[in-house]
């Protein structure tokens, strides 16, 4: 493709954008490089590893590569047998690091083996885990080398250590000893060797070798001579450790060189899935999607959005181009977004061939072209002596010349002209803009043209694969609302503008006066028809919306419906498991009775009748089990007789049957029993078979009848005695009251408790309680032979 085109439409702020995505200096590089290409299968390919790019961003987040620097220049040192230094090796563990990291982060998830477009780029990574310990065990910094890097450097600096400690001792000694000859009492380094500050009036006071003085020269800095020969001895371990460092760094450089061509290769890879990542956090910035591709010419963008234009002011716009018209030639307002149209057109159709996804809704179509041409912009030039239309036309002749060239006959091609024929006289612009549009229609060029000329709408209508679109206009507020018509030819709105910005009414109602009849109302019925299509396309988001609320609303209900039930059946459930609880609690203490008389036979009752009870119990206990597991609504038993709707008024507590809950009448029943019960926050409509009054008098009796069979039941197995002793008082006060309780239940008139002699504490306690008991009669102490003081008799 042209490289003027990439400027024209911008594309070299895309890939500026892009830039800032990357982190190393390579997939940078690679960033500004990129360029769109005309083979389908490349911007397939390039596209599927933005989306495979993608898909990990959103799956793991990003991956930094920051810290990969390039080993070609290390490759051709090492080539010629030189060494490396700290710096490089720390480059190339840092390298080799990335590589570990970016491959970790490539490797599949636990559940996931699928592999992608990317896949082989991580399986290439080797991070050369070896050479990197070994060259981060040697080396600290930049500036420091480890002493575990080799036993000899470990070695000669424990020597130096040693070395350093015994002239530290010799000097602190000269200098106690020589503190007057000193001008400060502090030991010194000049030039690696150890030194005292003496006053230049003392120098023969300590014999040595000057080094240095100071920029007064009141003092001079003497290495005394009893630590030269000590002095010597360290330069020469210093020469030693710096042969040794040498050595080393050799050693390490022969091992990186060993793994030259992998290094590389990790740097290649890790560079261009920077750039690939790169691409991939771009589309996620810009909530950007992969385009459908083809070659047939066919352009089909659903709110397509510049992506250089602020994402919260843009407006989306819909264009399609290639399938039932070649041309399409956008009218309307200065500022009302012709130009940004076209631009839009243009560089997503840029972007797609790039590899780039494009700010479009899903399902978008780009055609992929050999080539793309623009004329858009004041191009005029002083320097040539060129005016704007002279400017324009240059461009336009090279268009023309480069899309009929003999070699290009197979070549598609997409042109965009901004303002076509503007800048000279408008009856000749329009006439050589209808001839040139001919010519491009003629050879199947897809075009996109914006213009002022009414003769341009004109040729729209009347030709067969063109077509007129229009930016939308808004009279109420006189200004541009920057959506695209397609179907509609626009009108510039001079007139609307022009009295917007403060033109007088009577100069405007002048120049309306001046218009040919047939322009006014040829602007009249393009007028009426931007309002009808306006009309029918808020009519159509309005459906959409309506539609989209309505799939809300039934879902809502759905997931309601799903609630009360599974509630209801959870309801019920609870209830019948409680129910077969207590059941089995009372048939666990019926065979404690009876198990307690066959062992001591301390009671006289008839044993065969008490153990049909209690297998009459057992299978009670089996049934309400079972109903527990039901888990439908269709378990619960319709009980009670019919309710009468006539008796029935608005107010009346109910039970809804189906769901076991109580609930209000709300509204009396229709001309099919249905009516309305308020249960709680929720209101239902039920069937009036569906619930019960609660106090029906049936209901009541069956009440009755179950409370009077509990009874006897309990009168069966009630002992006449509560024994207390061994408990505390709290404890021995809340097993009476239960007692009692039991007691009445079975219209026991005299009971008996054993409290038992002691200290008295326990009787108090029991008689402090019976005396506040309303029910109770009397209670006294047992008569004497019958439990004594050890025992209270209580009467109801």
């Amino acid at each position: 493709m042209n490289k003027k085109v990439l400027h024209t439409l911008e594309f070299d702020k895309i890939t500026e954008h892009l830039t800032g995505f990357a982190t190393s200096d390579k997939g940078k590089e690679y960033c500004m490089l990129l360029k769109p290409v005309s083979d389908i299968e490349k911007i397939r390919y390039r596209q599927k590893e933005t989306g495979d790019a993608l898909r990990r961003i959103f799956a793991k987040g990003t991956v930094s590569f920051s810290g990969i620097h390039d080993p070609s220049v290390m490759a051709r040192r090492l080539d010629i047998g030189s060494s490396l230094n700290t710096t490089e090796l720390l480059q190339i563990v840092s390298l080799l690091t990335v590589a570990s990291r970016v491959k970790n982060y490539g490797e599949p998830g636990r559940n996931d083996s699928s592999k992608d477009s990317l896949t082989h780029y991580f399986n290439e990574l080797d991070p050369i885990d070896s050479l990197r310990n070994e060259i981060s065990r040697c080396i600290i910094s930049e500036d420091e080398i480890s002493s575990d890097a080799s036993p000899a450097l470990r070695s000669i600096r424990r020597q130096l250590g040693l070395m350093g400690d015994r002239i530290r001792s010799k000097m602190t000694e000269i200098l106690n000893s020589h503190r007057d000859y000193l001008s400060d009492s502090v030991v010194t380094m000049r030039d690696g060797r150890y030194c005292l500050p003496v006053k230049s009036e003392h120098k023969g006071s300590i014999p040595g070798m000057v080094h240095d003085q100071s920029g007064s020269g009141a003092t001079l800095f003497i290495e005394p001579a009893a630590v030269v020969s000590l002095n010597n001895e360290v330069r020469q371990l210093q020469l030693r450790e710096q042969e040794e460092i040498k050595r080393i760094l050799e050693e390490l450089s022969q091992k990186v060189n060993e793994y030259i061509s992998t290094i590389v290769q990790d740097f290649k890879v890790l560079s261009e899935l920077d750039f690939i990542f790169a691409k991939g956090a771009l589309a996620q910035n810009e909530n950007a999607m992969e385009p459908l591709l083809n070659t047939d010419g066919r352009i089909d963008l659903k709110k397509a959005r510049h992506p250089l234009l602020d994402p919260e002011k843009v407006v989306p716009i819909d264009v399609n181009l290639g399938k039932d018209f070649d041309q399409l030639i956008i009218t309307g307002p200065n500022t009302g977004g012709k130009t940004v149209s076209l631009k839009t057109v243009g560089l997503l159709t840029l972007m797609a061939c790039a590899g780039l996804f494009i700010p479009a809704a899903d399902r978008s179509e780009i055609a992929v072209f050999n080539d793309v041409y623009a004329d858009i912009g004041d191009e005029q030039s002083i320097e040539q002596s060129l005016s704007t239309f002279s400017s324009h036309m240059t461009n336009i002749v090279g268009i023309l010349r480069q899309v009929h060239l003999p070699q290009k006959a197979e070549r598609t091609a997409l042109v965009l002209f901004d303002e076509l024929c503007a800048g000279t006289d408008p009856s000749e612009g329009a006439a050589l803009a209808e001839s040139i549009l001919s010519e491009l229609h003629r050879t199947h060029i897809r075009t996109m043209a914006t213009t002022h000329y009414p003769e341009l709408k004109a040729y729209a209508l009347t030709t067969d694969g063109v077509e007129n679109a229009s930016c939308e206009f808004s009279v109420e507020t006189l200004s541009p609302t920057y959506r695209l018509l397609i179907g509609i030819p626009g009108k510039s709105n001079a007139f609307a503008i022009s009295k917007k910005l403060g033109l007088s009414d009577d100069i405007i109602n002048d120049a309306a006066s001046r218009m040919k009849q047939e322009d006014a109302s040829f602007e009249d019925l393009v007028t009426g028809l931007e309002q009808r299509q306006s009309a029918v396309m808020q009519a159509q988001e309005k459906a959409v919306h309506d539609k989209e609320e309505a799939e809300k609303l039934l879902k809502r209900a759905k997931q309601k419906d799903a609630s009360l039930s599974d509630r209801s059946d959870e309801i019920i459930a609870k209830a019948n498991a409680e129910a077969a609880e207590i059941l089995k609690r009372a048939k666990d203490k019926a065979d404690e009775v009876i198990r307690n008389f066959n062992k001591y036979g301390t009671a006289t009752p008839d044993m065969a009748e008490m153990e049909k009870q209690r297998q009459a119990l057992g299978e009670s206990i089996k049934n309400h089990q079972s109903k527990a597991s039901v888990r439908t609504k269709k378990s619960v038993a319709m009980q009670g007789k019919k309710v009468d709707a006539k008796k029935l008024h608005i107010g009346d507590e109910v039970i809804v049957l189906s769901m076991n809950l109580k609930g209000t009448v709300h509204t009396l029943p229709d001309a099919k029993g249905n009516l309305t019960v308020q249960m709680g926050i929720m209101q239902s409509k039920v069937n009036i078979d569906d619930i019960a009054l609660i106090g029906d008098p049936a209901s009541l009796g069956k009440k009755n009848r179950s409370t009077a069979r509990h009874s006897m039941n309990k009168s069966a197995t009630m002992s006449p005695e509560l024994m207390l002793i061994g408990m505390n008082s709290d404890e021995a006060i809340r097993t009476l009251d239960k007692y009692l309780d039991d007691a009445r239940l079975s219209h026991l008139s005299t009971v008996r408790i054993v409290h038992g002699k002691g200290s008295g504490i326990l009787r108090k306690a029991v008689h402090d309680y019976l005396s506040r008991q309303k029910d109770i009669r009397d209670f006294h102490l047992a008569a004497y032979g019958e439990g004594d003081t050890g025992v209270t008799v209580v009467e109801f």
